[in-house]
């Protein structure tokens, strides 16, 4: 069960996720979008979700190029072999969608 409260003009929310409270602005002067905020949370967490992360958002190919550059970054030696995985499992999933978020 979380809470609300205000800070200055802003009201603010708290909830625990496994018995650790986090605690997150509405950035809103208005109490009601701090109850939707709060329902909202509370609702990822009773679904298993993590709350306010929402990996569908990312695609494919910043991840791939993220992990690229890791790896230019930190100049590791197979980084030959990781451009070619990369661009492989690129061609697989080509014109495949990601999972849908309808179940929300």
């Amino acid at each position: 069960m979380g809470t609300i409260y205000k800070r200055g003009q802003t009201y603010w929310i708290k909830y625990y996720d496994n018995g650790k409270p986090i605690f997150e602005s509405s950035k809103s002067k208005l109490k009601m979008v701090a109850v939707k905020l709060l329902q909202q949370r509370e609702g990822d967490i009773s679904k298993g979700k993590i709350p306010g992360v929402y990996f569908d958002k990312v695609t494919f190919d910043e991840l791939a190029e993220d992990f690229l550059r890791d790896y230019r970054i930190n100049k590791r030696k197979s980084i030959a072999r990781a451009e070619i995985s990369a661009n492989q499992l690129k061609k697989k999933l080509e014109g495949l969608q990601g999972a849908s978020n309808n179940d929300t």
